[in-house]
């Protein structure tokens, strides 16, 4: 199932982002559901889905694979079609969702030729290494073999990696690619400040959005 949140005013030359939610929970989320609506009245036209587990009520995210499969045939059922050739397609998604859109767009080199070329990849919260020590393989490598825009929004309190350690995770690829690794204040994964900070979540969350609504909006349109 997607949800389809339309830019005001809609327009068939908005951008279309595609965003996948993180391990868990899904596109019914408070935080999916805020950035996507804040995205749509901020020009981006933005449709959410539900990976196969979470939509059949497990807990366990499938494999990797199977992650990839999914949001490729999201992507074909979206954006194919020749209505949508001349639209800037941008994917991404919050934590392992987001990582998943940066497994895609590394490929980009094989990208569908019946699909708009892909403009630029979102990642919110990149899950570089969760908590409490477990074992989670290679999330770094592929990073230097990105070869479009993208943007990564890190909290400086994100227990999965602050911003420092992403940029440096992107250089120890040995590559440049076009990563900005944008660090938000305070932030944990979800972007929530201490109480003590004495700023508003909400507002903090907000100019996150407008961040990657002002980024997608400049991003240029990718060759055909």
């Amino acid at each position: 199932m997607h949800t389809h949140y339309p830019a005001v005013p809609s327009h068939p030359a908005a951008p279309l982002l595609i965003l996948a939610h993180g391990a868990g929970a899904g596109q019914g989320h408070p935080f999916m559901v805020a950035v996507a609506s804040g995205l749509a009245t901020r020009g981006v036209e933005v449709v959410t889905f539900d990976f196969d587990y979470m939509a059949a009520g497990r807990k366990t995210p499938d494999r990797t694979p199977v992650l990839e499969d999914t949001f490729r045939s999201v992507i074909a059922d979206v954006a194919g079609g020749g209505a949508n050739r001349g639209r800037r397609l941008v994917i991404g998604g919050k934590s392992m969702g987001g990582r998943m859109a940066t497994h895609l767009a590394a490929e980009a080199a094989r990208w569908p030729p019946d699909l708009p070329p892909l403009a630029g990849v979102v990642a919110l919260g990149y899950p570089l290494a969760p908590p409490r020590g477990r074992r989670t393989g290679d999330r770094v490598s592929h990073l230097g073999r990105i070869t479009v825009p993208a943007l990564i929004v890190q909290g400086t309190r994100d227990a999965f990696g602050g911003p420092d350690e992403v940029s440096a995770a992107i250089a120890s690829t040995g590559a440049a690619p076009p990563i900005t690794v944008c660090p938000v204040d305070g932030g944990d994964h979800s972007f929530a400040v201490l109480k003590s900070s004495g700023r508003d979540n909400e507002r903090v969350l907000a100019e996150v959005i407008e961040t990657v609504a002002r980024w997608i909006r400049d991003l240029p349109r990718a060759e055909q």
